[in-house]
């Protein structure tokens, strides 16, 4: 068992507290990380929200990690200690129907226990004062050790600096993978993006790098087009400086809509306004945000019987366990950017501080 530090959400509504957990040693096929470097996402916000349906507490959050193998449990094959890593919250087992099908990326081998919040065998690794703390999304990277199933975990170039390259857990690649695997936007092509955040970000060098000619950033905070701009984009608006809703500007805007449209916020009303910017006959909508239990899209079925297609995409539609290594490949080649995203670097005791930058929009 080791001792280590983990950000520990007792309750919902309330900040993370710094405790010290025991860590168990992995079982068969279970593997131990030490967490060298965690992100923050607005998914780890909503859990600890308490709006989450499929949170439970108290909980070891984060998902978006990278660090070096431990130690394995019994029949673990495909990492070794000391190899570099990073965890998945979407796996690939190779074995389910999913994992068969080149259409989807959604392996479901573990997917009852994870969202139960424990391992496959249905327990948990970690306790604190006594406690039983539950895992999360099947990473719970906000701890010095973690442990995850092998299938879990994707071994990548132990030259990757894992300060940057965690972010490809998640936020990353799920936006460059909206564009480029979901969208499969076309060279020449007119883009709009909803919220610039991480993921609207990753979308937009998605979109450049397919070879789109015009990508609209779109979003009520001013201040980050600047950095839209360095990623791609190649003009900015503000919903608020137009009366008509942004559909319609966007639509007069590209005579008569954009070819592709991606929502980045998880807001069913700009779900809304991101279709129904399409171009008739061929606009394609993809909804990369997740938003909130228990609500709803709507829009009129005319949208899509005249030619709209809406979409929906996870983890950007990569097969986690063979395309995350190769996604840290691109970045070391310089083919897709990982560096330009960190705005901050906070040591692991200031994490609460990491969340209320988040919430802030820096």
């Amino acid at each position: 068992v080791i001792k280590c530090k983990a950000a520990v959400a007792w309750e919902a509504g309330k900040p993370l507290s710094i405790e010290e957990v025991e860590v168990a040693p992995p079982k068969a096929h279970e593997v131990r990380i030490k967490i060298v470097a965690t992100a923050v996402c607005h998914t780890d916000a909503y859990t600890l929200s308490g709006a989450d349906p499929e949170g439970c507490f108290p909980v070891i959050l984060g998902h978006e990690g990278a660090g070096i193998v431990e130690s394995v449990g019994e029949g673990v094959t495909k990492v070794k200690k000391g190899d570099t890593v990073i965890p998945l919250y979407i796996p690939q087992c190779g074995e389910c129907k999913f994992c068969k099908n080149p259409k989807t990326n959604l392996c479901q081998k573990i997917r009852i226990t994870q969202g139960k919040g424990v391992m496959p065998d249905g327990t948990s690794r970690f306790t604190c004062k006594g406690k039983q703390i539950y895992h999360f999304m099947g990473t719970s990277t906000f701890s010095e050790y973690t442990v995850v199933a092998d299938i879990s975990v994707a071994k990548i170039d132990a030259a990757a600096p894992l300060d940057k390259v965690c972010l490809l857990g998640c936020g990353i690649s799920t936006g460059y993978g909206a564009a480029v695997n979901t969208a499969k936007v076309e060279p020449g092509s007119t883009c709009a993006v909803f919220g610039l955040g991480g993921v609207g970000l990753a979308v937009i060098m998605g979109c450049k790098i397919a070879g789109a000619s015009r990508i609209i950033g779109i979003d009520i905070n001013k201040d980050k087009y600047a950095k839209a701009r360095e990623f791609g984009a190649t003009e900015c608006i503000s919903p608020q400086d137009s009366k008509k809703p942004i559909q319609e500007v966007l639509v007069e805007m590209t005579d008569g809509g954009v070819d592709y449209s991606f929502e980045c916020i998880g807001n069913v009303g700009v779900m809304r306004a991101a279709l129904e910017a399409c171009h008739k006959g061929w606009g394609v909508s993809v909804i990369v945000g997740v938003a909130a239990a228990g609500q709803e899209i709507s829009t009129r079925p005319f949208q899509l019987v005249t030619g709209r297609t809406w979409k929906g995409t996870a983890f950007g539609g990569w097969k986690s366990v063979d395309n995350v290594p190769k996604l840290v490949t691109e970045y070391m080649s310089k083919k897709i950017k990982v560096d330009e995203f960190v705005t901050h670097t906070l040591p692991f005791d200031k994490i609460n501080e990491a969340f209320e930058l988040m919430h802030s929009g820096k």
